[in-house]
């Protein structure tokens, strides 16, 4: 038996999940925790990590480690994304992490951090043909699958936080700045030749701002459970939730059921591209998936450990 920890530290949040494996290759995740650390918020056009964003990452990753450290057979996998990524002081931070937390991460690609939310998602849901969109706070990535196999994948440098920041999508939300973030998104998906092949399947979302549209209509309809794998929406219902966020202020969205207080100012933004997938998109059916980038990366381990295991 074997513990793994994923350390996944994003864009606006940083979480922690421990796996157990047992030897024959089934695993079963016995932790999992999640921080909001907003580490992409203020990076702006310059692209630099804040020094408060900064302390209240490392914070995090601190109270993280107590839970995983002394765990038997332990391996600890780090790993970042977007916003690191993005970074021009990101080996100064890189640096300062291992320096006070012992983790070494690796700043995953768009097109391997896309690659891992595939792997993640056709592991558990029975879908042939699907277009996969992953929100993250300063990435969007987006995956064609066909007959089960990735024909295509591309990571977008927009995601909540940066959408919200640079088109003012925080508070009560002015239409001249919605349609210049809608306008530039749409042309960014324009430029996407094989995205003409997605109009006629099923989206599956990943990602915060889409577990958050999950949790709203789940609290709208009353319905009750923590898992939203396999939840399933229409296009109409998600028109209808993000037409009711644009006519409130950030005060009012703050108590609409199922949005935390602190995604309240960046849900626009996090919804705005699947809004804008779906306009272009007839099929309508909208499925949430909770396996993504860790299980993605579980399935790899697994994989690889077999092989070695074979081979030796």
């Amino acid at each position: 038996m074997e513990n793994l920890a994923i350390v996944d530290l994003g864009s606006n949040s940083v979480r922690m999940a421990i796996t157990e494996i047992a030897d024959n290759g089934d695993f079963r995740e016995i932790k999992r925790v999640k921080e909001n650390t907003r580490l992409s918020e203020g990076m702006g056009t310059e692209k630099i990590l804040q020094p408060q964003a900064i302390e209240h990452t490392i914070a995090a990753l601190k109270r993280f480690k107590r839970l995983y450290q002394g765990l038997p057979n332990l391996q600890v996998r780090a790993i970042t994304t977007a916003a690191v990524r993005q970074a021009k002081n990101r080996r100064e931070f890189l640096d300062r992490v291992k320096k006070e937390t012992g983790l070494e991460f690796q700043v995953l690609s768009g097109r391997k951090e896309a690659y891992y939310d595939y792997l993640g998602v056709v592991r558990t849901l029975k879908l042939s043909h699907c277009l996969i969109l992953d929100v993250g706070g300063a990435s969007s990535e987006l995956i064609l699958v066909q007959h089960k196999k990735a024909r295509d994948l591309i990571s977008l440098p927009f995601g909540a936080v940066n959408l919200s920041e640079q088109y003012h999508l925080g508070g009560f939300v002015r239409a001249s700045d919605l349609f210049r973030a809608q306008s530039m998104v749409t042309e960014r998906f324009n430029k996407i030749p094989w995205l003409r092949y997605a109009t006629r399947v099923p989206i599956v979302l990943l990602g915060g701002a889409n577990r958050t549209l999950a949790r709203m209509t789940y609290a709208h309809r009353r319905q009750h459970g923590n898992s939203f794998h396999g939840y399933r929406l229409s296009s109409k219902v998600v028109y209808g939730t993000y037409r009711e966020l644009l006519n409130r202020n950030l005060a009012q969205r703050k108590k609409m059921p199922g949005l935390e207080a602190d995604r309240a100012d960046i849900i626009i933004g996090g919804m705005l591209p699947l809004v804008c997938l779906l306009q272009r998109n007839s099929d309508g059916r909208v499925i949430f998936s909770e396996s993504g980038v860790r299980e993605g990366i579980i399935t790899e381990y697994i994989q690889k450990r077999q092989k070695g295991e074979q081979n030796g």
